[in-house]
């Protein structure tokens, strides 16, 4: 079988023609769930994940409760509501429990900007950094419900400050 640079479609999606070579990993993957302690039972009995760390996170409006699961290298962060107008509560309603948004690592965080930026893929949120550490939500894609964001790591890691952040921004243009 040759080798080709298309996929089952024809051709690479934009994206990931624009950000390949920056693509470093998966940094993390955080799912929606309707009820955090069940989902931290089930990834820790039946998968054998470690709860790292909970946060609860406020927003102007509406706050959710999270909690970082790990194994290995795989990192995945689970995500509750708090209320019906969460931003994780109305993505529950929409698409259900799944797969919230992807986190990918990159090695340039402006330049993944300038490249899916110009693929059309607009970013959602400002940069958000701290210490070791910057972020960016692009658009959801509407067909899948998928979040991606883009976390270029220096050594650092989530913190209260940066995770309320990200959600406010999110909340202040009513998206989820």
């Amino acid at each position: 079988m040759q080798h080709t640079s298309s996929n089952l479609y024809g051709m690479r999606p934009p994206l990931a023609t624009q950000l390949a070579d920056l693509i470093v990993e998966i940094d993390h993957i955080a799912i929606a769930v309707e009820n955090l302690d069940e989902a931290i039972r089930w990834y820790s009995r039946d998968l054998g994940f470690l709860l790292v760390e909970r946060r609860a996170t406020k927003g102007e409006h509406s706050s959710m409760v999270s909690a970082v699961m790990e194994t290995g290298r795989t990192m995945v962060v689970l995500l509750q509501g708090t209320c019906p107008n969460s931003q994780i509560s109305r993505f529950l309603a929409k698409f259900g429990s799944g797969v919230h948004h992807i986190a990918f690592a990159v090695a340039d965080l402006d330049e993944a900007i300038l490249r899916a930026t110009e693929a059309g893929n607009m970013a959602d949120t400002p940069i958000i950094g701290n210490e070791g550490i910057r972020q960016i939500f692009l658009r959801r894609d509407p067909m899948t419900g998928v979040r991606v964001e883009l976390i270029e790591r220096r050594g650092g890691s989530f913190t209260d400050q940066n995770v309320e952040h990200l959600f406010r921004a999110l909340e202040e243009k009513d998206l989820y």
